[in-house]
């Protein structure tokens, strides 16, 4: 597992922007920060991808360099991770995306599990492709499971980087008890724990509100 605020970088001035109660009113540095840490995130996963060295003809004669063999399948979660995975694709911009709309069902008493609703997917072939799941919070992990399990419709992946910016050790375990596919996490922060509406604390709020206004 990689956490990004592990090790200082400007990466936590972004992560304290986007949990801070007056930045949080100006939606579109909510997003652009958003943005941010899923720009410095790919630049992280990109490190662990198969490279292979090539030659390029410069103006000036030839150059080898460690280019990557093969581009990921990028696969966003509606809604919440658009601006989010707009940083991703920007860096991995060669790369096919898929599209899954997956929300958590309103909890109606304290305490009742969190069931998670999928009413959308739009993605390509993934066998034995690596597939990078981008949804920027990991809270109980259910929406990444429910995600992944859809997605095997198109085929069986060679490995998944599952991509958020923060994330709650509950999610972390239920991911790791449940996924048997080759996989590792990436995140920006790994935050103490789920409150009993399974809501990350400290956390940040409902990002797909605080990135697009309230919904009903």
């Amino acid at each position: 597992m990689f956490i990004l605020n592990q090790k200082n970088s400007i990466a936590n001035h972004f992560l304290a922007e986007l949990r801070d109660v007056t930045v949080q009113n100006d939606r579109m540095r909510f997003r652009k920060n958003l943005e941010r840490i899923g720009e410095i995130l790919a630049y992280e996963v990109s490190k662990s991808l198969p490279f292979s060295k090539r030659k390029i003809e410069g103006p000036f004669g030839e150059i080898s360099t460690a280019l990557m063999q093969e581009q990921p399948v990028i696969i966003s979660v509606l809604r919440a991770a658009v601006p989010f995975y707009q940083g991703i694709i920007n860096f991995f911009d060669h790369a096919d995306s898929g599209f899954i709309g997956a929300y958590r069902e309103e909890v109606q008493e304290k305490g009742e599990p969190v069931t998670i609703s999928l009413n959308y997917m739009a993605a390509p072939d993934i066998t034995d492709k690596t597939i990078i799941l981008v949804d920027p919070m990991l809270a109980t992990g259910k929406s990444f499971m429910k995600s992944i399990q859809h997605l095997l419709a198109n085929g069986t992946p060679r490995r998944i980087e599952i991509v958020s910016a923060i994330a709650a050790p509950e999610g972390v375990a239920h991911i790791a008890e449940n996924l048997a596919i080759p996989h590792r996490i990436w995140t920006g922060a790994l935050d103490e724990k789920l409150n009993s509406n399974s809501y990350i604390i400290p956390g940040l709020g409902d990002a797909g509100d605080l990135a697009f206004g309230p919904k009903i």
